[in-house]
């Protein structure tokens, strides 16, 4: 669709910024909902970061989201935080306020729970404790949805330990009444006996990447087994779990619900992701 010069302005920011998906997907949305607007990837080094933010009021742009390498540095600029940005340590989307003032927030969390939630709907928070593979940012967002949303208990597993334990020590002082116990990496079969979700946060089982090495013989049949990587769509875990019958949520979703607050922030549109937007997504993933 033609703009006017009354559009509506958001960005993707990044360094590099090139194999961000987000204008694709919020492409996708702004033509569905026929909305005078367009989202346009900003490629910002490092040193400029701040300034780049701080200028998006004085350009007229509506917000951005925000890649990696700037998540932190995001949360500092901005004038405002919310609550689970500010726990997340990070922010991957910014609205700009009708002041002028920028907000930060971290929707990681949001996108992972709203997926697994749309993936699994008979899966309820009380059904018991969710195991979590992996100790990075991902991880981190994970568990606050998690916990927030009323899990009893995290295990939660890394290859490096003292990791782990850093991680979870962070999150108790947000989090004092839920446990989260770390486990050896070495025992992480054995921790899957009586969790109702398993979750992968690590990279492995991504391509190019060597598959998890995990036997599922000890998770519950009921369980919902779940993988944040979506390249491919269905990781060896994934398949692992399938066939064992095993309710399971690949990561596809996680990057398209994840998306959705920021677009009703800036455009003044509630989107929605369905059928037929996974299919306009995979047509991009790997490329």
């Amino acid at each position: 669709m033609s703009l006017s010069g009354k559009a509506k302005v958001a960005a993707v920011i990044g360094w590099p910024v090139s194999h961000s998906l987000s204008p694709r997907l919020h492409g996708f949305w702004l033509e569905r909902a026929g909305i005078d607007g367009t989202y346009i990837p900003l490629a910002v080094a490092p040193e400029n970061i701040h300034d780049a933010i701080r200028a998006l009021p004085k350009l007229g742009l509506r917000g951005a989201n925000v890649t990696v390498p700037h998540k932190e540095a995001a949360l500092q600029a901005a004038d405002h935080a919310t609550d689970r940005a500010r726990r997340m340590g990070a922010a991957n989307t910014l609205v700009v306020n009708a002041d002028g003032s920028i907000t930060a927030d971290n929707t990681d969390g949001y996108g992972f729970l709203e997926n697994l939630r749309s993936g699994a709907p008979d899966w309820t928070a009380a059904a018991g404790p969710a195991v979590v593979l992996g100790a990075g940012g991902a991880a981190r967002g994970v568990i606050c949805a998690l916990l927030e949303a009323g899990v009893p208990a995290i295990r939660l597993l890394n290859r490096t330990r003292a990791r782990a334990e850093a991680l979870a020590a962070d999150l108790a002082r947000h989090f004092p009444a839920q446990p989260i116990e770390v486990g050896e990496w070495e025992q992480r079969e054995t921790l899957l006996a009586g969790s109702a979700l398993l979750v992968n946060t690590t990279t492995q089982g991504m391509h190019g990447q060597p598959a998890l090495e995990l036997s599922l013989a000890a998770l519950p049949p009921s369980a919902v087994v779940t993988d944040i990587v979506y390249v491919p769509l269905l990781t060896p875990l994934l398949e692992q779990a399938k066939q064992r019958g095993h309710v399971i949520v690949d990561g596809l979703g996680m990057l398209l619900h994840q998306a959705r607050p920021g677009f009703t922030a800036w455009f003044g549109s509630e989107p929605i992701v369905d059928e037929a937007l996974r299919s306009h997504m995979l047509g991009f993933v790997g490329r």
